[in-house]
């Protein structure tokens, strides 16, 4: 079971939008490669074209698309790793497994912290401190959301 702080950080990531950013390859004066977003004052650093393969790999490159390795029923992309279908189907069902998992633990979070408000409510206490609460609820349910969202889009 993850801790809520996990489950926060999983719903920021499947909520956050996508961007884009000029990529540094640094090198130092010893050898060492560092890829970044922001160019330093090093001597050694040259921007990445959008296409090119970044990898920490010494050599590593992307192979060249063939043409029996490029689209049709076999499908993705170029140098990709296959697995076979059987591993595959494993992986997806683990993935759906821990998925449900979070789904049914945030949805656990998300009873607690509505009967908690309940409770806080029927008790007349201030408004300004229940607002916490009312915000913990309406985070669990965005996470519930993209839970549900993540395990719909699942084969």
């Amino acid at each position: 079971m993850m801790s809520p702080r996990t489950t926060l950080v999983l719903a920021a990531l499947l909520c956050s939008p996508l961007v884009h950013a000029d990529i540094y390859k640094c090198v130092d004066e010893a050898g060492h490669v560092t890829y970044t977003n922001s160019k330093t004052s090093s001597k050694g650093c040259s921007v990445l074209a959008r296409d090119q393969a970044v990898s920490s790999v010494p050599g590593a490159t992307r192979p060249a698309a063939s043409p029996a390795s490029s689209g049709g029923a076999s499908g993705g992309s170029a140098g990709f790793p296959r697995v076979d279908a059987g591993t595959q189907k494993a992986r997806d069902t683990d993935r759906r497994r821990i998925l449900e998992d979070e789904l049914n633990s945030e949805q656990g979070a998300l009873d607690a912290a509505s009967r908690q408000l309940a409770e806080q409510d029927a008790t007349r206490r201030a408004s300004e401190r229940l607002q916490p609460l009312r915000d913990r609820i309406q985070l669990h349910e965005r996470n519930v959301e993209a839970l549900k969202r993540e395990i719909s889009n699942l084969r």
